[in-house]
Order: structure tokens, then sequence, then C-alpha cells
């Protein structure tokens, strides 16, 4: 028989152990998928983790790491705030697609004008319309008590369809004989994210996730305010006893993770992507919940966790087209990570332990 003992103290040792156990379990599991798939397991799990990095293509697929996991530390760096003061925003891919719509809507709006303040604009858009976003299940938690992972995971599906309406209407290319999608943000010059550095994937999205990271550790670290959003996660009766108010932290929390993601999604629209159009949103704002943990909810180490799933994104790409993979399977793959994730952070809490034997 099994038994779960609660330890008097979290383990550090697994804390820290449990994000590369999981990161191996889902390579075992991930390789016996492959192989159920008639695919060489081994092949597969080279392609996906080393070819991206020391393949013969390189070169190429580098600078993709940062186009990738931009997008992904910058969500995540917002829902780790509030995930640390038990505050749930399940819906960032909602706010990063009304954050691109905001974003290039600025930009349309001004087409063609040739300005230096275009791109500034577009970016305070951008995060203003994914603060606004997440700022609907903040006020209605606040407000009414309601269950900010329930609304904020509908309103997803509310943004999804505002970004069809708005590809095949209001934002449709008038030059684009008939076909949905808006104008191409990269031939507009003052709305253009181009890189920094040519060939390097560097663009502003990037440096706008190193000041976020940057921003974060400061703020948990450092300020009264990160000490009240640990304390109300850690302990919710002693934040209340230090003066901590629950309604202005929840607008905090939900408001900067919108707004991180509102700015996440004009960096993509603006840049990598381009154009506004119905498959815009490729699930960055569900995979960033998948980094946030990954990373310990720590913002260096949702930077590696980042870097470690556009590995995943851009290795499964190379394994779709080199190896025959299917899509799904690889977003099967990555969702391993997550789920062994929470399954092997119960030994961080627990012991196991057995008639015969006890695991420390």
């Amino acid at each position: 028989m099994i038994v779960l003992d609660k330890r008097p103290q979290p383990s550090r040792a697994w804390s820290m152990a449990t994000p590369v156990v999981a990161v191996l379990a889902t390579m075992l599991f991930g390789g016996l998928l492959f192989a159920a798939l008639g695919k060489n397991p081994v092949e597969a799990i080279r392609t996906i983790f080393w070819d991206p990095l020391f393949g013969e293509f390189a070169f190429y697929y580098r600078p993709q790491l940062l186009v990738k996991g931009a997008p992904l530390v910058l969500i995540a760096i917002g829902l780790s705030l509030g995930f640390r003061a038990g505050i749930w925003n399940i819906g960032a891919e909602g706010q990063y697609i009304i954050g691109a719509l905001m974003g290039a809507g600025v930009g349309l709006a001004l087409y063609p004008l040739e300005a230096w303040y275009v791109f500034p604009l577009m970016v305070i858009g951008g995060a203003l319309g994914g603060w606004v976003w997440a700022m609907i299940p903040a006020v209605l938690k606040v407000r009414f008590g309601t269950n900010e992972i329930l609304v904020s995971l509908m309103l997803v599906y509310v943004a999804e369809q505002l970004l069809a309406s708005m590809s095949l209407g209001l934002m449709k290319n008038p030059e684009g004989f008939g076909f949905p999608g808006s104008r191409n943000l990269q031939q507009y010059e003052s709305a253009y994210n181009a890189e920094l550095i040519a060939g390097s994937g560097m663009h502003w999205g990037v440096v706008a996730a190193l000041i976020a990271v940057i921003f974060a550790y400061v703020l948990l670290n450092r300020h009264m305010l990160g000490f009240h959003i640990r304390l109300t996660g850690e302990a919710p009766r002693a934040a209340k006893f230090a003066g901590v108010r629950p309604a202005r932290l929840i607008l905090f929390c939900l408001g900067a993770s919108g707004a991180l993601a509102g700015l996440a999604g004009l960096f993509e629209v603006s840049g990598p992507a381009g154009v506004v159009s119905i498959d815009f949103n490729v699930g960055y704002g569900f995979t960033a919940i998948i980094v946030a943990f990954l990373g310990r909810l720590h913002p260096v180490g949702i930077l590696l966790a980042g870097g470690l799933m556009a590995l995943t994104y851009i290795g499964g790409e190379i394994a779709q087209s080199n190896l025959g993979l299917p899509a799904a399977a690889i977003q099967v793959f990555q969702g391993m990570l997550l789920f062994f994730l929470l399954a092997l952070d119960l030994l961080t809490n627990y012991r196991v332990r057995a008639a015969w034997s006890e695991v420390a």
C-alpha cells in the first residue's frame, strides 16, 4: 500500500529537481508515443531538442528561438505574478488576441502615415487592449466574487470570434482581392517590428521580455508589492493581518498579466506574423501557463523555460516536416510536460511511503 505523508516543510531539493525530472519523463513517454505512431523515438527526440541548436540548418533555427520564446516569456511573467498570489488568469490567449487587434488597429488607422510615433502608439494600444480585456474578470471578481478562471477562459472564445470578425470585416485589406486578413504590417515601415540586428531574431518583443524578467525579479524581491503578492499566495490569513488589500492585488495582478499578454500580441502581429488573420493565435497564451510552472514562477526560471518551450515549438515543426509526425502529437508532447511537472510536484510537499520502503 502506498501512503502520502505531508512533509513538515516543502522539499527544496525536489522543488529544484522536479522540472528536470519532468523534462526527462516527457522525453521518455513522448518517445513511447512517437514509437506507437511508427516513428523512431530516438530520432524524434533528437530532432526536437538537438537539430534546432546543432543541426545542419541551426543557423536559421537559432534566431527563431528568440522569436518563439519572447511572447511565451512575456506572457508567462505576467501570469506568474497572479499565480504566486493565488489569482488564476487562464485567459491570457484572449488578452494576447485583443492586444494584437488593438495595436494593429492603431497602425492600420494611421496607414499610410510615416512617422516615428506610429509604432510607440501601437505598443500603447496593444498593452491597453490586453489590460482592458483582463479587467473584465478582475472587476467581476472584485465586485461580484465571480471565478476569474471561468470568466477569463470564456473570454478567450469571445476574443477568437472578434479576431475572425475583424479579419473578415473591419480590418480586411481593401487591396487584398477579397481574401481575409489585414494589410501586411511588415510592408508598413513605421508599424513594422523589424529585427534590431539583421538575422539575429532580436526584435522589440525580445527586449520587452527581458525587461519584464528584470522588472518582475525586482518587484518580487525588492518591493513591498512583491512581498504582498508572495505573502498572499503562501499565507492568505497572514496577508490579511499584514494589511494586504485583496481587491487591489487582484486588479494589479490581472491587469499586469493582461497588459503583458497584449504586448506579446502586438509585437507578434507587427513582426513575425505581420497580418491580422483568422489563424493568428497559435496558443501562446495557453503554452505560457506551462512555461510559468516549468520556471517555478520565478522570473529567471521562466526565461529558461521559455527557451525550452520555444525549442519544442521549432523542433516540433522540424519533426513534422522531416519525420511526418502529426501536429497533434507535438501538442500532446508539450502537454505531457505540464502533466509530469504537476504530478511530480507532489513530491515537493509529500513523501511517498510504502509498507516496505520509504522514498525521501
